[in-house]
Order: C-alpha cells, then sequence, then structure tokens
C-alpha cells in the first residue's frame, strides 16, 4: 500500500544551524535504545558535532532535513557503508508512530534515485523495518553488530530496495 502524501512535509537540505535541534532529538534514550546503532554517549555535544560536521562536508552523503509544519523533527540520509549506498534516518520521538517517517523516506527516495539501496535496522525495531517494507525494501540478509547504545552485540536486519 502506498503511504498518504502529507503535503505539510517538506525536505530541505541539512545547514549547521540543524545541528542543536538534531542534538536534543536525539537525547532521549528509549530512542537510542531502539535505534541500536548509534553513539555511545548522546549527551556528548562534542562528538555529536564533529559526527555532523563530517557528514556536512561530505558531499557524497545525501542529507536531509524533515520539516513538517516549518518544524525540523527529523532526518534523512544515504551514506555509503561496506561500500553500499545505506538509509539512515532519525524522527524525533515525540512524531513517532504519525507517519512522518514513512512520507519522509518516501520523499527522500523519490529525491535520491539510488538503486539499489539499503537499510540496516535492529531486528526488534519492528517499526523501522515496517516504515522501510512500507517503502519497497525487502529483507536481504542478517548481520551482527555492537550496539553502543546497548552495550552489547546485536543482530541487525539487512534491507534493500531494488527499484
Amino acid at each position: 500500500m502506498e503511504p498518504l502524501r502529507d503535503r505539510s512535509l517538506d525536505l530541505r537540505e541539512v545547514t549547521e544551524a540543524d545541528l542543536p535541534i538534531f542534538f536534543t532529538q536525539q537525547l532521549d534514550k528509549s530512542a537510542h535504545e531502539m535505534a541500536a546503532f548509534t553513539v555511545k554517549d548522546p549527551e556528548d555535544r562534542d562528538g555529536f558535532t564533529a559526527h555532523w560536521t563530517r557528514i556536512l562536508n561530505n558531499d557524497s552523503i545525501v542529507k536531509r532535513a524533515i520539516v513538517m509544519n516549518g518544524q525540523i523533527v527529523g532526518n534523512v540520509l544515504c551514506f555509503e557503508l561496506f561500500g553500499l549506498p545505506t538509509i539512515g534516518y532519525w524522527i524525533d520521538k515525540s512524531f513517532w508512530g504519525k507517519g512522518i517517517a514513512t512520507n519522509a523516506l518516501t520523499l527522500f527516495l523519490e529525491e535520491l534515485r539510488t538503486r539499489p539501496v539499503y537499510a540496516r535496522v535492529a531486528h526488534d525495531n519492528i517499526a523501522s523495518i515496517r516504515v522501510l517494507e512500507k517503502n519497497g525494501f525487502q529483507p536481504f540478509g542478517v548481520d551482527r553488530a555492537f550496539s553502543e547504545a546497548r552495550g552489547e552485540e546485536v543482530e541487525e536486519v539487512i534491507l534493500i530496495k531494488h527499484t
């Protein structure tokens, strides 16, 4: 089923001015645990800023702020991981369950056009897997990786979108 298009939702280039908002959005510990593959210390502002400065300075990374009704509600990226174009996104927890991730990813994939494109998600992050499936991603494989957020090795599902 095609996700509904929310006309109040837009994507735009990420700017340095967005970073304080992104930092605040990623402070929620339960969101970190759900995402699993994040930083060890979400309160490390210097580490966060250094990470995003590298992203902003890397022209090969496609990075978009997700804006709803003029408010930044998250971000979506495409970056190279293990030599493959890979999608990643973060939605402020206060906006979960509203279809924003699904709709934002739909818009992003319309713009991106890179295929195939991959995503990696903690196996128990059912909501994120569902967002990807609604956007045409299919299971491709599984892997295990250390989760800084959980402090242990976690199984992750690898998904692929061909078209």
